[in-house]
This record gives structure tokens, sequence and C-alpha cells, in this order.
């Protein structure tokens, strides 16, 4: 009996102790205030708008009356990952980059719709509040898809389409029917989620991880617990169908930019000749790789990448340019024309 009651005792203690520890887990992951959040990662730069019912953050640089360029963020991350894009554009170029619903200091949809439907919705209905009547678009990974669908959608307000990596292909697949890959009970991470996460995600999309910095790591984590931001997220994730997405490719008309890292473990760097051959009634097709970059590749190379960018948007085509009945290019490695 007295054996009984220190088994019960130690029993006690141990499920105290696992009360505590959840307690702190709780408090360690907890979701952090919008103001705490808009006080560390807004800046001067930074404008919030109501469009249909989000309160969506976005930033619009350089002079007004210069070619426009929309950016579009991947799944994840946030419009601060294209600084180096816009450093190196901002001088001439009008830059508009916005966060996604589920990202950023955008944070939740009121209406808790995730699709890329709702995505085009609100994409369509910011260009339209911010004054974009022609302008090039560029998007990565997800922010890809969207500038294709939208490219698509609106041929005649598109200049020119950049794609880093679009990730549109994986996911094709995917489908509302079965609530996409994501079980129940990853929503624990509501309530827990260990800042390892978003570091092995952006590991994971680095060709070198010795480039990725702490500092990186901090901001994903902390925009990821913005109020709401995890359970919004998750529900993106569930419910992501690109539909037909081979067809909407096939129907882009504007000259394209295809950039991808030769490293990319995600979009794999074999997709992009799937790519091109969907890109069929685009009327130019300029392509760049680079080696030793990953799916991550504006945080990875972004200064690298944005000199191909600078120049294809000034007018710089020949280079990298694709004969598509060959699908070659005169030169498509950044190995001599970057630094």
């Amino acid at each position: 009996m007295k054996f009984l009651k220190i088994l019960g005792a130690v029993a006690g203690i141990v499920g105290g102790l696992a009360v505590i520890g959840l307690l702190i887990g709780l408090w360690m992951y907890r979701d952090i205030p919008r103001d705490e959040l808009e006080a560390r990662y807004a800046n001067d730069a930074s404008r919030f708008m109501n469009v249909a019912g989000a309160r969506l953050h976005y930033r619009d640089e350089g002079p007004r009356d210069g070619p426009a360029v929309l950016l579009i963020h991947a799944n994840f991350a946030s419009l601060l990952g294209w600084e180096p894009w816009v450093d190196a554009l901002k001088d001439k170029y009008r830059v508009v980059r916005f966060d996604m619903t589920s990202h950023g200091l955008t944070g939740p949809d009121p209406t808790g719709d995730y699709t890329l439907e709702r995505t085009l919705e609100l994409t369509e209905k910011f260009i339209d509040a911010v004054g974009l009547e022609k302008f090039s678009i560029g998007g990565t990974s997800l922010g890809g898809t969207m500038a294709v669908l939208y490219t698509a959608k609106y041929p005649e307000r598109i200049d020119n389409l950049i794609l880093l990596s679009p990730g549109s292909l994986e996911g094709k697949e995917r489908k509302d029917s079965d609530r996409g890959e994501i079980p129940d009970a990853a929503y624990a991470l509501k309530y827990i989620m260990p800042r390892a996460l978003p570091e092995f995600m952006l590991t994971s999309g680095f060709s070198d991880d010795s480039k990725l910095s702490t500092e990186l790591v901090d901001q994903w984590f902390e925009l990821w617990r913005l109020e709401g931001q995890r359970e919004a997220q998750l529900d993106r994730l569930k419910y992501y169908d690109s539909g037909d997405i081979e067809s909407v490719f096939r129907s882009v008309s504007r000259p394209v930019l295809l950039l991808w890292g030769e490293d990319n473990q995600t979009a794999v760097f074999e997709q992009h000749e799937e790519v091109i051959e969907l890109l069929s009634g685009a009327p130019s097709i300029n392509f760049f790789s680079y080696p030793g970059v990953g799916h991550m590749a504006v945080q990875e190379a972004g200064d690298r990448i944005a000199i191909d960018v600078r120049r294809f948007l000034d007018g710089d085509r020949e280079t990298g340019l694709i004969d598509h009945d060959s699908h070659s290019a005169e030169e498509h490695s950044d190995e001599e024309h970057t630094s």
C-alpha cells in the first residue's frame, strides 16, 4: 500500500510537471498581437488597405509614373522577401507588393476562404485599388501560380510575366474533395509550433543552408504567429487545388521571363522543361537557371537573380532567349553573365 501511495504521488508529480510543461509551451508559442508585429516589421513604406473585407498589408515604392511591376510572394513567406528585387528596380520602376491573406502582416481572411479563386479575387481587386493599369507581374512558388492565373485572365493588362520556380505543377492533383494532405492533427500547430518548423522549411529550401540567417528564421517564426495566422495557413494548405493549371499556362500570351534554381527540391528543376512546353502561346521566353540555388531563391540569391530581372525589364532580351521549337536557349545558366 505504501508503494502504491508513493507511485500515486510520483504520478501526480509527473502529471503536474506535464501540465506545467504544456502551459509553458502554450506561452512560448502563443499568438503575437498584431500591433507588436506591425511595430517590428512594418516600415514607412507600409500601407494597409481593406480589399473585399480583408485588410491587406502592401508597399508601393519607386516613381509613380515609372513602369509598374507587381511582385507576389511564395507560400509561408511575405512581401519582405522581395527586398533585393525592390532595391534593384525602384530607381526606375514602380514596384508594388502585398502580403496574401494567411501571410505576413495581412493575416487571416475574415471570410475564412483561402482557395485560389478567393486569392485571385483579392489580387484583382487590390490591383484595381492601387491603380495598376498596365504592368509586369512576377511571382515565386504560389505567387507564380497567382501571376500565371492573372496573366491568363487579363492579358491586355500585362506587359511581362516573370516566374521564379512557379511551383504550380507539383500541386496540380490536390483536390478540395480529398481536403488536401493536411491531417486534422496538424491543427495542434495552432497552439504549439516549435521554431524548428520554419527553420526546417527554410533549410530544406536553401541549397547552401549556411546562407540562412537567424534573423530570417526569427522573421518567419514570428510572422507565422500573428493572431490566427497558423490556423489560416493550415486552411490554405488543406484546401489547395490548382485546378487545370496546364490549360492556364497554355493560354499565356505575354513575354515570359522564367527563372529556376538548379538545386530546387520542391518545384524540382526538371519541371522547367514542362513549363516551357506549356508556355507555347507566349511570344517569347527568356530562361535563366542558377547553380547552387534552391526553392527559396529570393531569400538565397535575390541580389543575384535581380540582375537578370532588371536586364529583362530594361529590354535586354537576347541572352537566355528560348528557341521554342528546340527548347534551347542561347545561354541559360548564370555562371557567365552574372557576378
